[in-house]
């Protein structure tokens, strides 16, 4: 649960408390279903929201509850290209279930290990990347001092905030957020609030 004192600490950054009265109180919600949420963000990755929801809602309806591991290994993958989902994601969900089914990635003991071990165990799933692994530390497990610096609308909420002419490189972007530890995650979630587009995140 964010405190009020969290984020009055991140109003000593001037910029940022700006950014913090314009957008309000924060209200980040976490996703506690660890596996769905690594199956949809697999199944979303590089597609336009309403494609990536719609082959979601056509996933979900081939089982008759949000499916096991045991269920994605043994479903045929020309029933899940029926779906909409393309080769390579069929073969990162079965990795993913693969994994877990081996024990090579405990879900139970992630909220137990620290941000970096997190990373380096979802990040042996094929198709899970470094960014993936990120959203999941914040939306999943509500970690507070993540900087995803490699994330397009953090860097476009810094370059506005700071009023840059060019897009900040993401070394740029960690240098700055500095000031926002150990907050980072919230300073995050203010600077995606700060676009338009982002208004209905979290």
């Amino acid at each position: 649960m964010i405190q009020y004192d969290e984020v009055e600490l991140l109003r000593k950054d001037p910029i940022l408390g700006e950014i913090i009265d314009k957008v309000g109180d924060y209200s980040l919600k976490k996703r506690t279903q660890h596996f769905a949420v690594l199956v949809e963000s697999i199944i979303s990755q590089q597609l336009a929201t309403n494609a990536a929801e719609a082959i979601f809602r056509r996933f979900r309806k081939l089982y008759p509850r949000f499916p096991t591991t045991t269920q994605i290994l043994s479903t045929r993958k020309s029933k899940l290209r029926k779906a909409g989902l393309s080769g390579m994601k069929i073969d990162y969900l079965k990795d993913l279930a693969r994994n877990i089914e081996e024990g090579r990635l405990d879900m139970k003991s992630l909220p137990k290990m620290s941000d970096d071990e997190v990373i380096e165990n979802l990040t042996q799933v094929k198709g899970i990347g470094r960014w993936t692994a990120e959203m999941f530390l914040i939306f999943s497990l509500g970690r507070q001092d993540v900087l995803p610096v490699h994330d397009l609308g953090l860097r476009k909420g810094v370059q506005m905030a700071f009023s840059l002419t060019e897009l900040p490189k993401p070394k740029e972007v960690e240098k700055l957020g500095e000031r926002w530890r150990p907050y980072r995650s919230i300073a995050t979630w203010y600077l995606w609030k700060s676009l338009k587009k982002f208004d209905k995140i979290g």
